[in-house]
């Protein structure tokens, strides 16, 4: 008998969970297929969530009603804010996790999602038809189908682990990778690339001499991933971590060794990820470098092993005994687990559309390590915006498509689709044109109303988001409005916090932008009890401080949005097109955009072709509305 499901998901990592779940809730009936249930949620990499860059990610997954914001908030062990010298715009957060609560956390919450079954087998081939997608096959015959396919394979697809020169086919220790999947991609007709990746040797804590290490502890104030969590714990346990660092010896055992490493001997062909190199790709890359950063981070409560970030490698398990125990307090340290370099398939993303729907197929729908992409953070939120998609394509509604000047999804999904990367590409807040405007402070104020609209985020939560955003309004309107005037009680309460003295009348907000002022200061000054949380006051002073920079990246925003909205038909003949170059057609054919925005930010499109397109496009128009009459 064959099963049928509105959408089906192909693996349960990082992007599968949010993109079963955002399904399920959906109210579509969603079918997650993974090889073991038991690894469903599973950190393969290191045991954090957040960064920089990242952090911003998942408060826009958990702003969408996903669950990686809850999970780091249940199961972290370190809670920091990054860049907290910088302005918020680039401030980030990370939670140092304990994996097996992580895994726990997001296994329980399929167990108990509705709409939502789990089949534990191999995804071995696509069943389509026409261009389309109806199903796919699980192990050897069985079938089952369904209008709309996620595949979320991680580094199973066409998995390889280096090892020296040891190669061993897999996505994961001791896990089988996934060939004939990769077989049947290129039986429709996609191409498989390969990227690099790897992790490093895992060590026990209990053989570690702590005692010469720098201590990392967490933030004195824990502070949440996610907006639904009232608040950390004050009695939760956390643990630190510990900074280490390579030496020249450690540098000189690798570089007499580099000929064994995978990478380097010429065994891996793959490319690597730049923003996160192995060890023997720092000593290529920066030569000059007499030590590099190790951070010794716990795996959790109640395990001794201890994750050691920034010695990613793939030599062999000899050499990593021998430079790992000329790093400082490492000297006498037990490796539980050696580590390795993985190559694995990549289908190229400008084989996507902007809804993470492949060109070629309808209705199959590709997220996370698949998409060229590295890193939990980026899977999470691709397969959140698969997820959404698949079931809006089960529905037969309009596809979901973030801007760049809505979310760091939208910057990433459209630099992926639109760029294509020849690297595993990471999320920075750099790549991000208006990262004034999608901070990770504001997360739930910019993509909450479309999780509600969705149904993954409950209608309650957006009442509160609602509400709080209400009251920032209300007070910045309030500092905008209210004036006060030399030589008063507020005048004299200036002068003694250290600030100035008023020389004419001024508003409130003017006062708070001073460089020095802040709104508990200037409260004081009012000697106002006016008193809200810590993350709305930093969001007052946010709106009146950063006012003069906002309202301009608001301005360039509008000028671009008329191409933005702007739409490509997909059966548009570029080659009739008369005044583009034969170059500019075939990009524009191979990149298939769906928007002029899109078009426009494709490498070697001129501002002249766009011009030319919109004069076609509007003809165009013109001609199909005067056919339809």
């Amino acid at each position: 008998m064959i099963k049928t499901y509105d959408c089906i998901i192909i693996g349960g990592g990082h992007a599968g969970t949010e993109a079963c779940v955002a399904s399920a809730r959906m109210g579509l009936k969603t079918l997650l297929v993974t090889m073991s249930f038991d690894t469903v949620g599973e950190m393969s990499c290191n045991p954090a969530i957040g960064g920089v860059g990242k952090g911003q990610l998942v408060k826009e997954i958990d702003a969408l009603g996903g669950v990686m914001g809850l999970a780091a908030d249940y199961a972290g062990i370190q809670f920091r804010q990054l860049n907290m010298s910088k302005g918020p715009a680039v401030r980030s957060s990370r939670v140092q996790a304990d994996r097996k609560l992580y895994k726990d956390y997001i296994q329980r919450s399929i167990r108990e999602q509705k709409n939502l079954d789990v089949l534990e087998g191999q995804a071995t081939e696509f069943l389509a038809k026409d261009q389309r997608i109806y199903g796919i096959k699980v192990d050897a015959d069985m079938e089952v189908h369904a209008k709309s396919v996620v595949v979320t394979a991680g580094t199973f697809l066409d998995g390889r682990m280096h090892m020296g020169k040891t190669i061993v086919p897999g996505g994961r220790i001791g896990e089988p990778n996934s060939v004939k999947l990769a077989d049947s991609f290129r039986a429709l007709g996609f191409e498989v690339w390969h990227f690099k990746t790897g992790t490093p040797a895992r060590l026990d804590g209990r053989t570690i001499n702590y005692a010469e290490l720098e201590v990392q502890f967490s933030d004195d104030k824990a502070v949440p991933f996610s907006f639904r969590s009232s608040a950390i714990p004050q009695d939760k346990k956390l643990l630190p971590c510990y900074i280490t660092h390579t030496n020249e010896q450690t540098h000189a055992i690798i570089q007499a060794n580099m000929h064994l490493s995978p990478m380097y001997s010429g065994q891996i062909q793959a490319t690597g990820v730049r923003y996160c190199p192995s060890i023997e790709d720092k000593l290529k890359k920066f030569s000059d470098k007499t030590m590099h950063h190790v951070f010794l981070e716990p795996e959790g409560l109640d395990t001794y092993l201890v994750y050691p970030n920034g010695i990613s490698t793939g030599l062999p398990a000899d050499v990593q005994e021998q430079f790992i125990r000329t790093i400082k307090g490492l000297e006498k340290v037990v490796i539980a687990q050696y580590g390795y370099s993985i190559e694995h398939g990549v289908i190229p993303p400008t084989e996507l559309k902007p809804n993470l729907e492949t060109k070629k197929i309808a209705g199959l729908f590709l997220a996370g390590q698949i998409n060229g992409t590295t890193g939990y953070e980026e899977a999470g939120v691709q397969g959140m915006i698969a997820g959404i998609n698949a079931g809006l394509n089960a529905l037969e509604k309009d596809p979901f498509v973030l801007g760049r000047d809505e979310a760091y999804a939208g910057v990433l999904i459209d630099d992926l689709v639109t760029k294509g990367t020849e690297e595993p590409y990471r999320m920075f807040t750099s790549r991000v044109e208006y990262r004034l405007l999608v901070r990770e402070d504001n997360a739930d104020k910019r993509l909450a109303h479309y999780g509600c609209q969705f149904g993954i985020l409950p209608a309650q939560d957006l009442v509160r988001v609602n509400a709080k955003y209400q009251t920032i309004d209300e007070e910045v309107e309030r500092l905008r409005v209210t004036k006060m005037y030399p030589k008063s009680a507020f005048d004299l309460a200036l002068e003694q916090l250290g600030s100035s003295g008023l020389r004419q009348p001024a508003m409130l907000s003017e006062v708070l932008r001073r460089p020095e002022m802040t709104y508990d200061k200037l409260m004081q000054c009012c000697q106002e009890g006016v008193e809200f949380p810590e993350e709305l006051v930093e969001q007052i002073e946010y709106e009146i401080k950063y006012e003069g920079f906002i309202a301009r990246q608001k301005k360039e925003i509008e000028k671009f949005r008329h191409i933005e909205n702007i739409k490509i038909p997909p059966d548009l003949r570029y080659d009739e097109v008369a005044s583009l170059s034969h170059e500019i057609k075939q990009k524009l054919k191979y990149f298939a955009p769906v928007t002029l925005g899109q078009a426009n930010r494709i490498s070697g499109i001129t501002p002249a072709s766009i011009s030319i397109l919109m004069i076609y496009l509007k003809k165009l128009s013109n001609q199909r509305s005067q056919n339809r009459r």
